[in-house]
């Protein structure tokens, strides 16, 4: 007579399982953790369920990718498989993996929880490409929407000095989305400082980014502040059917007060120097992409800059490349910026494009530098 073969139920084979492996809400909060991803980040699941979001056991830099990259890849396709990443454990240090996961939606097709798998990893891999990219074509007809779109003149005070760019990648590839805006929301009382990066490439993301750009000068017109502009802006998502998942950052500028207003929809953060500081980045009024499943948490954060101060907004371009990381990238970023103090916008500008970018970028780039001036 055969013995009977033991078998494992589900639970036990998942809890068994070599790999890490977590269920998370839409939110990214863990409602599902196993045996091996407990050893991986030497936290109990009892603390982790129910308690954690996934991009709460990130570093701040990978944070910042997981939002710009993996959830958009994620939402826009359904999955996102091996994502380099970096997970803070209980002791405080850092073990790389691989993070390959998968949307689940409900009948309704809303997203319902998010199930990952954790590989340990020993190196890095190259970042994720460009998500989304849409076949070669219309280049002509999209360069010039572009360029007659970003064209036009920046607002002009005493008490601040202007520089903007756009780079593009590599020549006669599709342009991307990527924008970048400076116009009086007062004249003479407060400006915009606007950087966003539209989902795609091609015409498509040309006439997406126009609208999108349109869109913010007429919904900040209206006197809303930065986390409201940001949520009018999924709302015409929304109801227009355009810009999903694009990234913005978007500031106001007050002169005689010196207060910059600013929020962030999935978009790298603004970076500050002070006259006699180290630079840093401003971390806070942080939220997902525009028209993404979680727009209700749209808040803004405020600084007073002193006189002399530079801010700087750009897009991900600017900082990512695939021989180099993002948290490398801005650390670069903080580099160039630290040891030229006392430099004009365009002189800033200049060094910032020399020193990241190389012959083989393929990602295009926007940069606004807004400097006050030393007795303003």
């Amino acid at each position: 007579m055969t013995a009977a073969r033991p078998t494992d139920s589900a639970e036990e084979l998942l809890d068994g399982a070599p790999c890490g492996y977590i269920s998370t809400l839409p939110d990214g909060t863990i409602s599902t953790v196993t045996r091996a991803f407990e050893a991986l980040t030497g936290f109990a699941r009892e603390v982790l369920v129910g308690r954690v979001r996934l991009r709460d056991l990130l570093p701040v830099t990978d944070r910042i990718y997981h939002e710009t990259h993996y959830l958009p890849l994620l939402l826009s396709h359904g999955a996102a498989h091996e994502i380099a990443s970096n997970l803070v454990r209980s002791d405080g240090t850092l073990v790389p993996v691989f993070l390959s996961s998968v949307l689940v939606r409900d009948d309704d097709g809303e997203p319902r929880s998010i199930r990952t798998v954790v590989f340990p990893a020993t190196d890095r891999r190259l970042y994720e490409q460009e998500i989304l990219r849409t076949q070669r074509g219309h280049e002509d007809i999209a360069l010039q929407l572009q360029q007659s779109l970003l064209a036009g003149d920046l607002p002009q005070a005493d008490e601040v000095d202007l520089d903007v760019g756009y780079q593009p990648g590599v020549t006669r590839l599709e342009v991307g989305g990527d924008w970048y805006d400076a116009f009086w929301i007062e004249p003479g009382v407060s400006m915009a400082l606007v950087v966003g990066d539209v989902v795609g490439r091609g015409l498509k993301a040309a006439i997406a980014m126009g609208q999108l750009r349109s869109a913010t000068r007429a919904f900040a017109s209206t006197g809303l502040d930065p986390a409201g502009v940001l949520r009018a802006l999924d709302r015409y998502s929304i109801a227009y059917g355009v810009g999903e998942m694009t990234t913005i950052v978007y500031a106001e500028l007050t002169l005689a007060s010196r207060a910059l207003r600013y929020a962030c929809a999935g978009h790298p953060p603004p970076l500050l120097a002070a006259p006699g500081r180290v630079p840093t980045y401003l971390f806070e009024a942080r939220s997902m992409p525009i028209a993404s499943w979680d727009t209700l948490h749209r808040t803004s954060a405020s600084v007073e800059l002193e006189p002399g101060a530079t801010v700087l907004l750009y897009t991900d371009g600017l900082v990512e490349h695939p021989s180099r990381s993002i948290a490398a990238g801005m650390e670069a970023l903080l580099q160039i910026v630290g040891k030229r103090a006392g430099e004009t916008p365009q002189q800033l500008g200049r060094a910032i494009r020399d020193e990241l970018r190389t012959p083989d970028y393929h990602d295009d780039t926007c940069l606004v530098i807004a400097q006050l001036e030393p007795g303003s």
